[in-house]
């Protein structure tokens, strides 16, 4: 990347790192309550490693085949092409491939294992409800989806958040830990073994959670710097959060799936609802851009030269 895309230092690599410590802990104590078996141990994280090499390396076309969504030509969407092409080059990347989804709902989301194997998706309706320099702003984020390696983070984490929670609910089945003498499960190991099975399955999840906001807020600037206009982006979100509250998604077992990787929630949520979801809310992200574009009028003033953003 040229020196106009200097990104900060999220530490992106010390917060992963410590998530997937705390994924890991959860685990071994399953294993603990499970007796410590190694065949039970083995068992799952084979099932973690298959289930993320398959996410991995499918989950452009399963994310794409979830939202019925077709690949398009320039001739089609020549803004789209416009854009996500002179973006690519910014950053020194190669295209990824265009698709549409046939929904009304606005949103927009990067998916593939790598960059060379990745493609963009807008719906119909974001299409509608955004301009040209606004729909950049969304685009940028997601390029930066897949330039920041984010894709393969969150299928290593959704494949660690089902092993344990698969751990979590064979100890409801099975029950764990040693047998007293008399053939019953001591006090102690019962009492752990309910605990783990409740608490497990919710704590991956939110440790999931937190990696899909944490990297949220990430693409947001960096994706903000590749365009050089986070006002526009932060307009964006504010007219993707309306257009969701007014046209939601129905929840499906496929859309469900990719939900984690749109810009925004794309179902209606409300109340506790919230404290589960996989996304920082919309105020926050824009705060955050309007003090960033903040910075950039004052880099600007002092001379760092940012460069003129296009209008579509």
């Amino acid at each position: 990347m040229n020196a106009k895309m200097r990104v900060h230092g999220h530490c992106n690599g010390l917060k992963t790192t410590l998530l997937f410590a705390l994924m890991w802990a959860i685990i071994m104590l399953i294993w603990l309550c499970t007796g410590a078996s190694r065949n039970t141990l083995g068992i799952y994280v084979f099932i973690g490693l298959a289930t993320t090499f398959g996410s991995y390396w499918f989950s452009d076309k399963l994310a794409i085949a979830s939202m019925g969504a077709r690949e398009v030509s320039e001739q089609e969407a020549p803004q789209i092409y416009q854009i996500v092409r002179e973006l690519s080059a910014r950053a020194g990347k190669p295209m990824p491939r265009i698709y549409i989804a046939p929904t009304e709902s606005p949103n927009a989301f990067a998916t593939g294992r790598n960059e060379r194997h990745a493609a963009v998706c807008c719906t119909q309706g974001i299409l509608r409800i955004l301009n040209g320099r606004e729909l950049r702003g969304v685009l940028g984020h997601e390029l930066m989806h897949v330039y920041n390696h984010d894709i393969l983070t969150s299928a290593i984490a959704s494949a660690m958040a089902s092993v344990i929670s698969y751990l979590g609910y064979s100890l409801m089945y099975f029950g764990g830990g040693d047998r007293d003498r008399d053939g019953s499960s001591g006090l102690i190991g019962a009492i752990g073994v309910a605990l783990t099975a409740v608490l497990a399955p919710i704590g991956a999840s939110l440790v999931q959670l937190a990696i899909s906001r944490t990297r949220e807020f990430d693409a947001d600037e960096d994706g903000s710097r590749l365009t050089g206009d986070p006002e526009a982006l932060a307009s964006a979100l504010n007219k993707i959060s309306m257009g969701v509250n007014s046209v939601p998604m129905q929840a499906t077992a496929g859309n469900q799936s990719v939900a984690a990787m749109m810009i925004a929630n794309p179902f209606k949520s409300g109340g506790f609802s919230r404290l589960f979801s996989t996304h920082p809310p919309t105020a926050d992200r824009i705060s955050r851009l309007m003090q960033m574009a903040q910075e950039m009028r004052g880099a600007q003033v002092g001379g760092a030269g940012w460069q003129q953003v296009p209008r579509y």
